[in-house]
């Protein structure tokens, strides 16, 4: 941990500043992970960590000394930056003082884990990087067994959405800017039942469907739902509400559907 970097204009902190573009991070298959929680999982779940910042301030806490010591241990290079340096690579306005450039892990839906009766959640055009990470969040607490996010939706290691998954990012497989017709053809040679939240005259409520089955549900973008293409395929399903509010957020329609399918097949 004796490594330090002193000026904003070093190859490593621009390379990390550059990170927080949606175009840079695809250019260098890399993204951003901070904090010390979100480094933990990140380091624990064995992704690969190219290098990391930490701030003084941070070998103060009995938490962060253990985590930079373990990093080290693991071989991951660690530089020690001033704050100055570190807000430069640093997307939070309160920052924990430890960040690691990460490499992005993005699975193909042929490499989705076998298992019966899988349950996967698809995002289709969701935008909001809070929805979106509060969805594969609850995809993890509620054991789903993988997340597919549509092209058109936001992207999966943006700053925002990692910490919003708070470490589910690390835990399950997550696939990436999939087309419609690969979606398709992977149900198809799976023999999953596509569900889709909507409201038409053919849905039923939420917990009159059977997700005990193989199946994916797919939760569609804030303002205009899910897509027709998949619609046309998909059974329709709501979530019944008696007050006066006009819908539910797209991350609590998820948290409410995927624990309904759990309920059914769990208890």
């Amino acid at each position: 941990m004796e490594q330090r970097i002193d000026s904003a204009a070093n190859k490593k902190v621009k390379l990390a500043a550059s990170l927080h573009s949606r175009k840079h991070r695809d250019k260098e298959g890399l993204f951003i992970a901070e904090g010390i929680r979100l480094v933990e999982m990140a380091a624990s779940s064995g992704w690969n960590i190219r290098y990391g910042f930490y701030t003084p301030e941070l070998l103060k806490q009995p938490r962060g000394k253990d985590l930079c010591e373990a990093l080290t241990k693991g071989g991951v290079s660690l530089y020690e930056v001033p704050a100055a340096v570190y807000q430069k690579a640093s997307a939070t306005d309160t920052p924990q003082g430890i960040l690691v450039v990460a490499e992005q892990k993005k699975s193909r839906l042929e490499e989705l884990p076998a298992a019966e009766n899988p349950i996967y959640v698809v995002l289709d055009g969701v935008q909001d990087p809070g929805n979106a990470g509060t969805i594969i969040r609850t995809a993890d607490a509620v054991g789903a067994h993988g997340v597919i996010l549509l092209k058109g939706s936001v992207d999966a290691f943006g700053d925002k959405v990692v910490r919003s998954t708070m470490g589910s990012l690390f835990h399950l497989p997550v696939c990436t800017d999939v087309d419609v017709k690969e979606l398709q053809a992977f149900l198809t040679s799976q023999n999953l039942t596509l569900y889709a939240t909507a409201l038409d005259a053919s849905a039923k409520p939420h917990f009159e469907q059977d997700f005990r089955q193989g199946c994916a549900v797919v939760f569609g973008n804030e303002g205009n739902g899910v897509s027709a293409k998949l619609l046309e395929q998909a059974v329709t399903t709501y979530i019944p509400m008696y007050g006066d509010a006009e819908s539910l957020n797209v991350g609590v329609s998820a948290a409410v559907v995927l624990y309904e399918a759990i309920r059914q097949r769990r208890f």
